[in-house]
């Protein structure tokens, strides 16, 4: 199957461009369609499942990846659920909360025995690619069509998960990496904020000297260290592009700039950037030391920003764009994350009231989130004033760094196929415990490319 979709740099460099007139800043307003920005009432919503439901009693399977009470995402989450059960008494959700790595490693063994469950989580592009050639997941076409549902969504997003002229899955978000900082540490250290990595090196060094650990990362989700990396191959290769030109057989992983990265991303390792045992600790428990104020630094993308905000370091946080390394890179090119998305199985028992949900879900997922001051990267147009809403000084900022993304790369396990791509992951994950000549670890991504694309 085809992927019906133009080049990455090209399309993300529109999206993330258009983020500009959809973030709303100081007294200005953006409007999606009036049913996603107010809501579907619960006469609406009954009078949806009417058309698409009988009153049988049905249980569906929402397997998702927001297992922590404590975050805004789960609390939306639960808001959502608990307003459509209200409305739609004969249909459960039954909710199945995992950690990132924990529900896609669920959904590969879910997957072959063709047991996926009635909602899921998959990611985009090469990731899902394989679900969908296998038939596993249903187009979802008709919902989009439905109360404008498509039109909520920002221009060109639903392209990484569209395969022949089918919509397979929605995604939460459309995201850049950032590096957030804890300001009160910086200063107790005395350290400014790096504009070149040479000084971010400098910066962990002092941090560590001062007793402040500098940097946490959910190693034990291996595709964390993977998106640090390949923001330094970002600034490496001088801009982006790499990984679609090995693909077009241009370039190998062998090339200067690939070992340069690696390199690099080792002096940071062995500068002692990340707490002891980084490779024991998945996103979660990485995320949370930092929003505990257990570290200055963490590199990840703006969807944290809610969760940090709504936590016990609110107030002390901002973030700063990732360097250039050895005078290579522009700053305002990023690591650019359109979000995990929600599929529906094509062999749900309840297809019917699964697309109900689902399409309830998203019509409400804007709204849930801006009230819950978790609206800053979102796949979604949102309606509403963010700054008169009460969104924190980290928010705005990171609203107004939309404003100037120039493109960027999309994250490896994105762009390669899943063989390739998961050599790539335990590859960088093992450089958490032992450094590795570059030349190494460039043959081992070579080799397995090779295995991989014949």
């Amino acid at each position: 199957m085809a992927t019906t979709k133009p080049h990455p740099f090209l399309r993300l460099t529109l999206v993330f461009m258009l983020t500009l007139s959809l973030s709303a800043c100081g007294g200005n307003t953006t409007n999606t369609s009036p049913t996603a920005s107010k809501g579907i009432t619960s006469d609406e919503s009954t009078s949806l499942q009417s058309e698409q439901s009988t009153q049988e009693q049905v249980t569906i399977t929402f397997q998702n990846i927001y297992p922590d009470p404590n975050t805004p995402s789960y609390k939306m989450m639960m808001k959502i659920v608990s307003d459509f059960e209200s409305a739609n008494k004969n249909i459960n959700i039954e909710l199945d909360s995992l950690n990132t790595d924990q529900q896609k490693l669920k959904l590969k063994t879910q997957a072959a025995s063709k047991e996926v469950p009635d909602i899921t989580i998959v990611n985009p592009s090469e990731q899902m690619k394989p679900f969908v050639d296998a038939g596993l997941l249903a187009p979802l076409n008709d919902i989009l069509d439905q109360n404008g549902l498509k039109d909520t969504f920002l221009t060109g997003i639903l392209d990484y998960y569209t395969f022949d002229h089918n919509v397979y899955a929605l995604p939460d978000g459309n995201n850049t990496a950032v590096v957030y900082y804890n300001k009160d540490m910086f200063a107790q250290a005395g350290v400014e904020v790096p504009t070149t990595f040479e000084a971010m090196i400098d910066v962990v060094k002092t941090l560590k000297a001062a007793g402040i650990q500098p940097m946490v990362i959910g190693e034990k989700d291996s595709w964390t260290g993977s998106f640090l990396f390949m923001n330094i191959l970002l600034r490496t290769n001088g801009g982006p592009g790499f990984l679609q030109d090995v693909l077009d057989k241009k370039r190998t992983f062998n090339d200067p700039a690939f070992e340069e990265a690696v390199n690099k991303f080792q002096d940071l390792v062995q500068a002692g950037a990340f707490q002891d045992g980084a490779t024991s600790f998945d996103y979660n428990a990485g995320e949370n030391l930092f929003k505990s104020g257990k570290a200055a630094m963490y590199f990840m993308g703006t969807w944290a920003t809610g969760g940090i905000d709504d936590s016990s370091v609110a107030g002390k946080i901002d973030a700063f764009k990732f360097p250039t390394v050895s005078g290579k890179g522009n700053v305002d090119e990023y690591m650019l994350a359109p979000g995990s998305a929600f599929a529906i199985s094509a062999h749900s028992k309840h297809l019917k009231e699964a697309k109900a949900f689902l399409h309830y879900f998203m019509m409400h997922y804007p709204k849930v989130n801006f009230d819950l001051k978790n609206a800053v990267g979102l796949a979604q147009k949102v309606d509403g004033d963010f700054k008169a809403a009460g969104y924190s000084d980290l928010a705005m900022n990171l609203l107004k760094l939309a404003e100037n993304v120039k493109g960027g790369d999309l994250a490896f396990d994105n762009m390669m196929n899943p063989s390739t791509a998961q050599v790539h992951l335990t590859s960088i994950q093992n450089l958490f415990v032992q450094k590795k000549e570059a030349k190494e670890v460039a043959a081992e991504h070579q080799a397995a490319f090779a295995a991989n694309n014949p």
